[in-house]
C-alpha cells in the first residue's frame, strides 16, 4: 500500500504542475511533510516513535499514540482491543526501561508522576512503580527480561507486523487500485494469450485429423476456433466448393454451418458431391485411393432438415410471408445457373450422404453462422462462450443491473428481495436485502459504485452499502406519489433522477388483450443531491404531471430522457434543469428508452410493440422503426396448470446496447436475442439467440469489457442467465 500512496502523491503533483495549480501544490507537500502517518510506510513510524523515546518526549510520544488510536486502531473490531492495550503498554515499558538505561533518574520519576492517575489502577503495573527506587533493576527477576536486547527486538517486530496487517486491511480508495488494476488486467491478457495458443494448438490438430480422413465429431471450441485468432486459419480448404446444383429440398443444405466457406465457381470436369468436397477428398476418377471412402454409403434413412436452427435465427426478424419469397427467389435463381434436371438425382443422393456424415449439428456449429446464402458465408459477430444461471430468486424477476465496473450485479424480484452477487471468478451472493415496504426499482451509484439506490412502493428510497452490508440512508420522497417507479444516478455521483408515481387506478397486473383506456397516472420528477441527500429540484412536466417509466443520462450527464404513461418522450438539460424537447413516441405507455451510442438519437420501446430511433435534433422525427413481437414488449405471460396465468407488465430495462452501439439485445420468450442496428429499409437482423429460459425474459442488460461481453438476462421463473460473448473483430 505504501508503495501505491508514494506512486499515486506523485501522479497528483504532475497533474498539479501541469493545470498550473502550484498554490494547491505547495499545500500538498507540506500536508505531506507533517503526515503523521508517513504515507502509511510502517518502518517510518516505528522510527518516529523511538525519536521521540530517545529524546524523551513523553508527551510527544503520548500525543502520537493518541493519533494512531483514533486514525487507525478505533476503526477495528472489538476483539482487537486488548492487543492495542497490550502494544501501548509495552511502549511505555520500552519508554522507562530507556530511561533507566541511560541513567535519566529525573525522567524515569517524571513518568510515573504523569502517568500515575492512569497506571495506578491497572494490575500489570503495579510492580512498576517500585523501579525508581531499586538500585539494580536490570538485575531483578521482575524487571531483568525487559532490559534484555530479545525484548525490545520482540516488541519492535510485533508493533511493525501489526501497523503492516492493519494497512493491508484497510479500505482503500478507488484511486489507489489503479496498480492492482492494471497487474490484473494484465495478467488477464496474458491467460487469454495462453489459451488463444492453445485453441490453435488444437485447430492444427483437428485440421490434420480431416485430412487423414478420421470423421470424427469435434467439440464446439474446436469446430470454429478460427474464429477466435487475430489471423484467418480454414479447417478444411477444399470445403470452399460446394456444389449448388440441388433441387429445392437440398438448397437449405446451403444452411447447414459447418467450416468458413467462400464463394467459389463449379470447377470444370466430373463433379464430387458435397460430402467429398467437405472432406476434402479427390474426385474417385482422378484418384485410385478411393477406398477410405467405404464410410459414406451408411444408412440412407436419414433425411436432410428443412432449415437449420441458424437459419431460424435469421428470420426471426422478418415476416414468414417474405422469408418464403426471398427463398423461393435464392433458389429460381441457383437453378438458372447451373445445369438442370439431369444431376439432380446425383445431387440428392450426395446430399444424403452428407447428412449422413455430419448426423449432428450441435449448437455451438449454429452460433458461428448465422446462415449461408448462395455460398456466401453470412458471419455471426459474436460467439457464446459460456452460460451460467444464477438461481437465489423464487420468484419474477423485475430488475437486473451490472454496476459500473462489471464485477456485481444487482436483481430484484416480485417479493421484494434484492440479491447483490458477483460472477468473477466464481458466481456467490454478496448480500441480500429484505424490505418491509414493496421495492419497485433499484440503480447503481456511479461514484462510488458499491452503493445501491432502492425505491420503494410507500414513498421512500434507501442508500444501500453493498460492501457494509447496511442501509446508510433513507429518503422520504413523497405521500402522495409514493410508487418510485425509476431511478437513475449522474455519472458525475453528485445527484440522481427519482421518478414518483400515484397509485394506479389498476393493480399494474393486466390480463392479454385489455385495452388501457383510463387516464395516465399523475407523477413528479424529482431531482436529490447525494450528499446532503436533500431534494434540489422538482422538474416541470407538460402538458401536466404524468408518471415517469424510465430515464437514463448520457455518458457526461448533461442530457437526461424520460419515457412516460402518456407515450411522451422528454429530453431535460440538465445545466438548466429545464425541458428542451418533448414529442409524442408510442401509442400507449413509453416502456423503456436509452440513448444511442453516439448520442444524437434516441432509442425506446413503448406499449404499441415498436422499437423506434429519435433524433434528438429534430423534433419528433424517427429515424428508424421496427415492429418487435408481445415478448419483446410485454405484458409478459407465464402460463401453468389448470389454467393458472400470470401476466407481468414491463418494470426493468427491454433491451441494452453493446460497446459499440452496433447490437442490441432484447427479451423473448426463451431467453435474449441480439439484433445487428441496420439502416431504417433493411429493419432489425438477427444475429444470435441467447436461449437458455423455460419463461419469458422480461429484463435484460449488457455489459462490456474489451472483446468479452456479459450480457444478462432475467425472466419469470426467477432464473437469471449470465452469457459470456466473444466479439469477432472483423
Amino acid at each position: 500500500m505504501a508503495s501505491a500512496v508514494e506512486r499515486t502523491d506523485d501522479l497528483v503533483r504532475e497533474y498539479l504542475i501541469y493545470r498550473g495549480f502550484t498554490s494547491t501544490l505547495k499545500y500538498l507537500d507540506s500536508e505531506i511533510k507533517a503526515d503523521k502517518e508517513k504515507g502509511f510506510r510502517v518502518d517510518k513510524i516505528i522510527d518516529q516513535l523511538q525519536q521521540l523515546i530517545q529524546s524523551y518526549d513523553l508527551t510527544g510520544l503520548k500525543e502520537y499514540w493518541a493519533y494512531l488510536d483514533r486514525r487507525l486502531f478505533s476503526r477495528l473490531e472489538d476483539v482487537y482491543r486488548p492487543t492495542v492495550n497490550k502494544l501501548r503498554t509495552s511502549l511505555y515499558r520500552f519508554y522507562v526501561i530507556h530511561t533507566v538505561q541511560m541513567k535519566n533518574h529525573e525522567k524515569t520519576q517524571e513518568f510515573f508522576q504523569k502517568q500515575a492517575l492512569e497506571l495506578q489502577a491497572q494490575v500489570e503495573w503495579r510492580d512498576w512503580f517500585a523501579l525508581p527506587f531499586i538500585p539494580a533493576p536490570e538485575q531483578n527477576p521482575t524487571f531483568s527480561p525487559y532490559f534484555s536486547r530479545q525484548w525490545a527486538d520482540t516488541f519492535l517486530v510485533s508493533l511493525h507486523n501489526f501497523l503492516s496487517v492493519l494497512f493491508q486491511c484497510m479500505p482503500q480508495p478507488v484511486l489507489l487500485s489503479f496498480d492492482s488494476e492494471v497487474q490484473r488486467i494484465t495478467t488477464v491478457q496474458e491467460d487469454n494469450e495462453q489459451l488463444r495458443q492453445q485453441l490453435f494448438a488444437l485447430q492444427g490438430e483437428s485440421r490434420k485429423k480431416d485430412e487423414d480422413m478420421v470423421h470424427h465429431k469435434l467439440p464446439p471450441y474446436v469446430q470454429h476456433m478460427d474464429r477466435l485468432g487475430d489471423t484467418e486459419l480454414d479447417l478444411v480448404s477444399s470445403q470452399r466448393n460446394v456444389n449448388m446444383t440441388t433441387p429445392s429440398r437440398n438448397f437449405f443444405s446451403t444452411f447447414l454451418p459447418q467450416t468458413r466457406r467462400a464463394p467459389g465457381k463449379m470447377a470444370p470436369g466430373p463433379q464430387s458431391s458435397p460430402t467429398q468436397a467437405s472432406l476434402g477428398r479427390k474426385d474417385p476418377t482422378a484418384s485410385a485411393q478411393s477406398a477410405k471412402a467405404k464410410d459414406l454409403p451408411a444408412t440412407k434413412d436419414l433425411k436432410m432438415p428443412t432449415v437449420s436452427t441458424a437459419t431460424a435465427d435469421l428470420a426471426t426478424g422478418y415476416p414468414r410471408q417474405r422469408r418464403h419469397q426471398d427463398h423461393e427467389k435464392e433458389r429460381k435463381e441457383l437453378l438458372s445457373k447451373h445445369p438442370p434436371q439431369s444431376s439432380e438425382k446425383k445431387n440428392d443422393s450426395d446430399s444424403d450422404a452428407q447428412t449422413e456424415a455430419f448426423p449432428e449439428q450441435t449448437d455451438s456449429t449454429n452460433q458461428t453462422r448465422v446462415g449461408e446464402v448462395a455460398g456466401a458465408a453470412v458471419e455471426q459477430p459474436f460467439i457464446k462462450l459460456s452460460q451460467e444461471e444464477y438461481g437465489e430468486h423464487h420468484s419474477s424477476i423485475m430488475h437486473c443491473r451490472v454496476d459500473c465496473s462489471g464485477r456485481r450485479v444487482a436483481s430484484l424480484d416480485v417479493d421484494g428481495v434484492v440479491k447483490v452477487w458477483a460472477f468473477n471468478p466464481i458466481m456467490q451472493t454478496k448480500a441480500t436485502i429484505m424490505s418491509k415496504s414493496p421495492l419497485l426499482s433499484l440503480e447503481w451509484a456511479a461514484k462510488p459504485d458499491r452503493l445501491l439506490l432502492l425505491g420503494s412502493g410507500v414513498g421512500t428510497v434507501k442508500l444501500y452499502d453493498t460492501d457494509a452490508k447496511k442501509n446508510l440512508y433513507e429518503m422520504s420522497i413523497d405521500d402522495i406519489h409514493p410508487r418510485i417507479l425509476s431511478l437513475a444516478c449522474s455519472p458525475s455521483g453528485t445527484s440522481f433522477v427519482c421518478s414518483a408515481a400515484a397509485q394506479a387506478a389498476h393493480s399494474g397486473i393486466v390480463t392479454e388483450g385489455d385495452a388501457r383506456i383510463s387516464a395516465p397516472v399523475s407523477g413528479q420528477l424529482l431531482l436529490w443531491d447525494t450528499k446532503t441527500v436533500k431534494q434540489q429540484l422538482q422538474f416541470a412536466l407538460e402538458p401536466g404531471p404524468v408518471a415517469i417509466n424510465c430515464t437514463a443520462f448520457n455518458h457526461n450527464g448533461n442530457l437526461l430522457v424520460t419515457g412516460a404513461a402518456d407515450g411522451m418522450i422528454r429530453l431535460f438539460d440538465m445545466q438548466r434543469y429545464e425541458s428542451a424537447l418533448s414529442w409524442k413516441a408510442h401509442d400507449g405507455e413509453v416502456y423503456s428508452v436509452e440513448f444511442s451510442y453516439d448520442e444524437n438519437t434516441v432509442f425506446s420501446i413503448g406499449e404499441d410493440g415498436k422499437f423506434v430511433q429519435w433524433n434528438i435534433h429534430r423534433c419528433g422525427v424517427k429515424q428508424s422503426e421496427y415492429s418487435l413481437s408481445q415478448d419483446a414488449v410485454g405484458p409478459f405471460v407465464l402460463s401453468g396448470y389448470s389454467g393458472y396465468k400470470q401476466v407481468q407488465v414491463p418494470r426493468g430495462r427491454l433491451f441494452a446496447f453493446d460497446s459499440e452501439g452496433q447490437h442490441v439485445i432484447t427479451c423473448s420468450s426463451s431467453g435474449g436475442v441480439i439484433y445487428r442496428l441496420n439502416k431504417a429499409d433493411t429493419g432489425l437482423e438477427s444475429v444470435l439467440s441467447l436461449g437458455g429460459h423455460k419463461a419469458p425474459v422480461v429484463t435484460v442488460d449488457w455489459c462490456s469489457a474489451m472483446d468479452c461481453g456479459t450480457c444478462l438476462t432475467a425472466s419469470m421463473d426467477g432464473k437469471i442467465k449470465l452469457s459470456t460473448l466473444l466479439a469477432q473483430k472483423p
